[in-house]
């Protein structure tokens, strides 16, 4: 519908009726097709759109309630006008039971209720048309309102230097995963990994280097973990790594493994660094062997990183150890 402007369609079996509603439609400016009988008005309805439908209730041939019947089979958003005579009213009200919009009683009482018809249907489209543009509107806002939270959650949770989860995630996931492990007898271990001399690292190479270095451990922790554990950067050059249905011992093979992986590998700068290569500290504990707290693991996972920081780094410690 463009302006004021629609299509409208008369249907009709008696020509004077035909004119004298199409001639008031078309001095409102309105486009106005007439046809003279259901089954040619349907055929013109299946081959271009009409926004208004005004059709005489009583006709030879096909009735102004089997085609509004058919119109609402092929097409809801035409609306339907009946015109019906005083005496058939009780037809007309049917008629709006089963989706037409209003009727016009014949003889008309002034050519002006055809004119005041077709502007409510006018008014009742522009007003439908709005509302289906905001909910368009709303639609889309709500789409990209929930792809903002996805992204914010993302950011809440992940560390922008090596893509890691971060240690808010490490707190909740660790949480939930000691709820489910105590729930279950199952084991539940905890890894502890700082990276040694990093503001050393930094201080000789430069912060951009030393963030290089960061996000390559990362990649490196990845590589050598399961699928079913969560590695985290935990602060500063501090890597945790959550690991369900693990025994402190099967945490301590892995952490060997990947102790092993970054004293093997050439890392560039290295010789910058005590003992000419960059090294890792590893703290180890589990559930339920050291404790029947999860607070009570992270703890003890600490401070066996402490402990191996403390006898000089680059050392594996598992709880407990004397």
């Amino acid at each position: 519908m463009q302006n004021d402007q629609f299509d409208i369609l008369i249907v009709d079996d008696e020509e004077s009726i035909r004119c004298v509603v199409s001639q008031v439609l078309i001095d409102d400016g309105h486009r106005v097709v007439t046809a003279e009988s259901g089954e040619q008005a349907f055929d013109l309805i299946l081959k271009r759109p009409f926004n208004l439908v005004i059709t005489d209730i009583r006709m030879s041939g096909m009735s102004g309630m089997e085609l509004l019947k058919k119109i609402r089979s092929v097409n809801s958003n035409i609306e339907v006008v009946i015109i019906t005579s005083h005496s058939s009213l009780d037809t007309a009200v049917q008629a709006m039971r089963d989706g037409a919009y209003d009727y016009l009683a014949k003889p008309f009482e002034s050519l002006h209720s055809i004119s005041s018809v077709a502007a409510r249907v006018k008014d009742k489209i522009r007003l439908n048309n709005e509302t289906n543009d905001l909910n368009e509107k709303l639609r889309i806002y709500n789409t990209k309102l929930e792809r903002a939270n996805q992204e914010l959650a993302e950011l809440t949770t992940s560390d922008s230097l090596t893509n890691l989860f971060n240690k808010l995630y490490f707190e909740r996931y660790f949480k939930a995963e000691f709820i489910r492990s105590h729930r279950y007898s199952h084991a539940l271990s905890v890894l502890m990994l700082d990276v040694d001399y990093l503001q050393q690292y930094n201080d000789k190479l430069g912060r951009s280097r030393g963030d290089d270095l960061l996000r390559f451990l990362a990649e490196l922790l990845m590589s050598n973990i399961r699928i079913t554990d969560v590695a985290c950067r935990y602060s500063g050059g501090v890597f945790a790594v959550i690991m369900p249905e693990t025994t402190k011992e099967g945490a301590i093979v892995l952490a060997e493994k990947f102790h092993k992986a970054v004293g093997d590998y050439p890392f560039e700068g290295q010789e910058s660094q005590p003992g000419g290569s960059v090294t890792v500290s590893i703290g180890v504990a589990g559930y339920p062997c050291d404790g029947e707290e999860g607070a009570e693991i992270v703890q003890l996972a600490e401070g066996a990183l402490l402990q191996a920081k403390q006898r000089g780094c680059n050392q594996l410690v598992a709880a407990g150890q004397e």
